[in-house]
């Protein structure tokens, strides 16, 4: 890989705590790989966002590699955000803009993660990334406006949407059905929506490597790409592998409807991305959902677990 100055903002949250891990990795000796908590990094503050963006340029150009951002940092309260859209919108778009403005400025390539909740979850067929969006709830399109201005402001910007993401840090379901499963006896679990399950590991994976390819100077030429896990499952079912890798009784856990289980945000009813486009420009897709589950509990059974050893 050509050499690379990393800048994560969100690098201590779920995915990008794998970012930064699988970055210094890749990068070694030679690279350079700054993982940013909100703590360390507003990226609502526009100066603390160009001082960050300079810093990286700086660096990048003193050690003798290119600089890219990879932008973890979001605000993924889903349900929280319906009654409150203005704090999501400061941080899923006001918080990219200014980092793309940044990037622009200093000639750093942005990669912008993004999500599946752009799009309205009625299709019937994996989503391309080119399919008219429709966020159905205010976390949706708040991750919709930050697409927007990022590829608005920076040329040199790719937006990656993704889906279902879990990972050893932070909260996600996996974890929640592993805690569910020593306290019940049995759980229900919705059935009639489907998804790709995504492991953090693999998608860090995939952004670094196209990171590499933005610092090597061979950029896709589609701006907008999805990357997940591949195939699709209903969260029973991705339940269900979870209780299977554990070693619980599967049939513990029985479907149930979304009526069921009324939230406050709608959750989309189908949102399998397509990683054509992924694939079409020469980045490796990657593994399945179900081989990914099981890597991810070898690779960080303990941190799953809460931090009880498997």
């Amino acid at each position: 890989m050509t050499g690379l100055a990393l800048l994560i903002p969100g690098g201590r949250g779920q995915l990008g705590t794998d970012l930064v891990r699988r970055g210094r990795d890749v990068v070694g000796a030679a690279g350079i790989v700054h993982g940013l908590g909100s703590a360390e990094l507003d990226i609502t503050d526009a100066a603390s966002v160009d001082a960050a963006v300079a810093r990286l340029a700086a660096s990048a150009a003193e050690a003798g590699v290119r600089p890219v951002a990879i932008n973890a940092a979001a605000y993924t309260a889903v349900d929280a955000a319906e009654t409150d859209e203005a704090a999501a919108m400061r941080v899923n778009r006001d918080g990219p803009a200014r980092l793309a403005d940044a990037c622009a400025a200093h000639d750093v390539a942005l990669v912008h993660v993004s999500t599946d909740y752009v799009f309205p979850g009625d299709a019937d067929r994996p989503y391309e990334p080119s399919d008219p969006t429709g966020p159905r709830s205010a976390y949706g399109r708040t991750k919709l406006a930050g697409e927007r201005a990022v590829l608005d402001r920076c040329p040199r910007a790719w937006v990656v949407r993704t889906a279902w993401v879990y990972g050893a840090a932070g909260g996600n379901f996996v974890k929640t059905m592993i805690r569910l499963e020593a306290g019940r006896e049995r759980l229900s679990v919705v059935d009639d929506q489907v998804g790709s399950p995504t492991w953090t590991g693999d998608l860090a994976d995939g952004l670094i490597e196209l990171a590499g390819r933005l610092a090597a100077g061979r950029p896709p030429a589609r701006r907008v790409l999805h990357c997940t896990n591949g195939g699709q499952a209903s969260w029973f079912e991705f339940a269900r592998a979870v209780f299977a890798e554990i070693g619980a009784d599967p049939t513990r856990i029985d479907a149930c409807t979304t009526a069921d289980f009324p939230r406050p945000a709608p959750r989309p009813a189908y949102s399998v991305l397509s990683g054509s486009a992924w694939a079409g420009e020469g980045l490796t897709p990657l593994p399945p959902w179900r081989q990914a589950l099981s890597a991810a509990f070898r690779e960080q059974s303990a941190e799953l677990r809460g931090g009880q050893a498997g």
